[in-house]
């Protein structure tokens, strides 16, 4: 099975091919997705797209990372990067 990477804060996060964002960071050990205008730690939570605790920013947009598929090349930041 082919691997790709994208990278979140600079690091190479490898996924399969159909993972979302959120599911590679975990599978990485990333757990903490950066923290929302509060302060407020976001994180994976529900897996659905009904919290928004998993915010992360792709291409200058908020996304939830559970609902976004991975994608090769792609750089993910933290919201409050």
């Amino acid at each position: 099975m082919s691997v790709s990477h994208f990278t979140f804060r600079g690091r190479a996060v490898p996924f399969r091919p159909g993972e979302s964002v959120a599911a590679a960071l975990l599978e990485a050990g990333i757990l903490d997705f950066g923290r929302d205008a509060n302060g407020a730690q976001l994180r994976y939570f529900c897996g659905i797209g009904a919290c928004q605790s998993c915010l992360v920013r792709i291409d200058g947009r908020l996304v939830e990372a559970c609902l976004t598929p991975a994608a090769a090349g792609t750089a993910v930041l933290a919201v409050g990067d």
